[in-house]
C-alpha cells in the first residue's frame, strides 16, 4: 500500500489528492496532505475576497476529497530545518510538494518600503485573517490608495477599498478588519497599469463588479483608453479582452457622478518612484506615462505624473519561493522538473515531484491545476514500480508486516499535527464566534486562537 505525502493543501494539493486515490491503476494507495496551516485549502481561505462566496463555495469540493478514507488532513506541519525533504522521503514512498507562490513580485523602484507602501498580499492576508499576517494600520489616516496592477487581485483590493461595511458584514472577515474598514475614509482609489486596457488580466465579472459598488463612481481617460489600438478596434481581440473593452466604454461615456468613493481606472503608467512626505511615510508615487511599442511592449515617454496618495499597494504578480533541502530556479521561481518529476542538476530525484504554481509559476485559474496535477501524477504512477524497489520507508516487526503510520515519524521529528477533527474544531468555533457578534462564520485570525480551537476537539 503505498503512502504519499502531498505538501500544500490548496486546491493544486487537493487536485493532487484527488487524482491518486481516485486512479484503478495502483491500487490502495494512500495520501497524507500536510500543510504548515492548522486550516485546509490555501488561497481559496486566505486569498479570495470575502466577499466572493462563490468561488469561496469551491471548499465544499475540496472538503470531499480530503474527507475521503483514503486521504488524511495533517495541519500544522512545516517543512524545514527539523522535516525536511529527505525526511519526508525517509517517511513516505514519495512526496509531492504544492506550495505555490508564498511571496509577491517587487517594483524595484525608490520608495517601495516607505511606511505605507505594502504589498497587496500584505493587505489580502490581514483582509483575510491569515495568521501570519500584520495589522499595519493599512487604511488609518488614508484618503487616497493607489494600487499598482490591473490583475484580478488588484481589483479585489480595489473593490475591498471602496466597499462599505453593509456590504462587508455578511462575509467571514475578521472583527478587527471589518471594524477598520467600516470607519475608513478613503474616497479615491487610483488602480494603475503600465499597458493598456486591452493588455490588463483581470476579468470581465471582476472588473463589471467595480461599477456595481454603492455611492461609488468608476472614472477612465478616453485619451489613455485610445492609445490603445485595439481599444479603437476591439474586432481582432479574444472574446475576454473585447468585453473588458466594451465595460471601459461604457465607463469612459458616463459623466461625473459626484458619489462618496471614486475608482479611477489609469493606463499607460508605469511606477518609477514612491514619494516620501514629511514624516516619513507614503505620500504618492511618481509614474511615467508609456506607449505601445509596436512588439507587444511598451516605451518610456520621458513624460511624467504624479499621484497623491497615503497608501500604495503593489499587485504585480506572486512568486515562489525556496523550500529548504528542494532545489529552486532563482529566475522563475519555481522547482526545476520534468512533467513534474524534481530535477536536482540534470537528473531526476527519485520520489519527488512538484504541481501548481512552484511547478509552472503563477499563471492559470484554480481549474488550470487540475491538468497540472494529474501530470504529475501519472509521472508519479509511472514511477511507482522503480520506487518500490528502492524504498526507504521503514518497517516495523516482520517483512509481510504492515508499513509503519508516517505520523509516528512526523511527530518524532517534533510535528504536533492538526487532524481532520482538530479543522473541524476551528470551523465550529469561528461559527460560535460569528453568532456571537450577530454575524454568520468569523475568521479566528492569529495561531494561538486557531491551535487552542483545534486542541479543544
Amino acid at each position: 500500500m503505498p503512502h504519499i505525502a502531498v505538501v500544500g493543501s490548496g486546491p493544486s494539493g487537493v487536485y493532487t489528492a484527488q487524482g491518486l486515490v481516485g486512479q484503478d491503476r495502483v491500487p490502495d494507495i494512500r495520501v497524507d496532505v500536510l500543510d504548515r496551516l492548522p486550516c485546509p485549502y490555501g488561497l481559496v481561505r486566505y486569498g479570495v475576497a470575502p466577499d466572493h462566496e462563490k468561488i469561496k463555495s469551491l471548499q465544499t469540493n475540496l472538503r470531499s476529497i480530503l474527507e475521503d478514507e483514503r486521504v488524511r488532513f495533517l495541519g500544522g506541519v512545516e517543512i524545514g530545518a527539523s522535516l525536511p525533504p529527505a525526511k519526508l522521503l525517509e517517511l513516505y514512498d514519495a512526496v509531492v510538494y504544492c506550495v505555490g507562490a508564498a511571496a509577491d513580485r517587487r517594483l524595484g523602484v525608490p520608495g517601495e518600503d516607505l511606511p505605507g507602501s505594502w504589498s497587496a498580499t500584505d493587505f489580502v492576508a490581514w483582509y483575510s485573517a491569515h495568521p501570519d499576517a500584520v495589522d499595519g494600520g493599512f487604511v488609518r489616516g488614508v484618503r487616497t490608495a493607489v494600487a499598482i496592477g490591473v490583475g484580478n487581485v488588484s481589483v479585489d483590493v480595489t473593490r475591498m477599498l471602496a466597499r462599505g461595511a453593509t456590504e462587508l458584514l455578511p462575509t467571514d472577515m475578521p472583527r478587527a478588519a471589518l471594524d477598520t474598514l467600516a470607519a475608513s475614509e478613503v474616497r479615491d482609489v487610483h488602480m494603475v497599469g503600465r499597458r493598456g486596457p486591452s493588455q490588463a488580466r483581470f476579468t470581465t465579472k471582476e472588473l463589471r463588479e467595480l461599477g456595481g459598488l454603492p455611492d461609488t463612481q468608476v472614472l477612465v481617460d478616453e485619451r489613455e483608453l485610445t492609445l490603445d489600438a485595439a481599444y479603437i478596434d476591439p474586432s481582432g481581440l479574444p472574446a475576454a479582452q473585447r468585453r473588458n473593452v466594451e465595460v471601459l466604454r461604457g465607463w469612459a461615456a458616463e459623466p461625473p457622478r459626484g458619489t462618496r468613493r471614486r475608482i479611477h481606472l489609469r493606463f499607460y503608467l508605469r511606477p518609477v518612484e514612491v514619494l516620501a512626505g514629511g514624516d516619513g511615510r507614503v505620500a504618492g508615487v511618481r509614474f511615467e506615462r508609456t506607449r505601445p511599442d509596436g512588439h507587444g511592449g511598451v516605451a518610456g515617454t520621458g513624460d511624467f505624473e504624479e499621484v497623491g496618495a497615503e497608501l500604495v499597494l503593489r499587485s504585480v504578480g506572486y512568486r515562489g519561493v525556496p523550500l529548504e533541502g528542494l532545489p529552486f530556479d532563482e529566475s522563475g521561481g519555481t522547482v526545476p522538473h520534468e512533467a513534474g518529476r524534481v530535477l536536482r542538476g540534470a537528473r531526476v530525484a527519485p520520489g519527488e515531484y512538484v504541481a501548481g504554481w512552484i511547478k509552472r509559476g503563477p499563471t492559470g485559474v484554480i481549474g488550470t491545476n487540475r491538468p497540472c496535477a494529474k501530470e504529475t501524477v501519472t509521472s508519479l504512477l509511472d514511477d511507482l514500480d522503480d520506487l518500490d524497489d528502492a524504498a526507504t520507508l521503514v518497517r516495523d516487526g516482520a517483512d509481510d508486516g504492515p508499513a509503519r503510520d508516517p505520523l509516528a515519524g512526523l511527530v518524532a521529528a517534533g510535528a504536533r499535527p492538526v487532524r481532520w477533527d482538530g479543522w473541524r474544531a476551528i470551523e465550529r468555533a469561528e461559527a460560535e464566534l460569528g453568532r456571537g457578534l450577530g454575524r454568520g462564520s468569523v475568521k479566528i485570525p492569529d495561531w494561538e486562537g486557531l491551535l487552542s480551537a483545534a486542541r479543544g476537539s
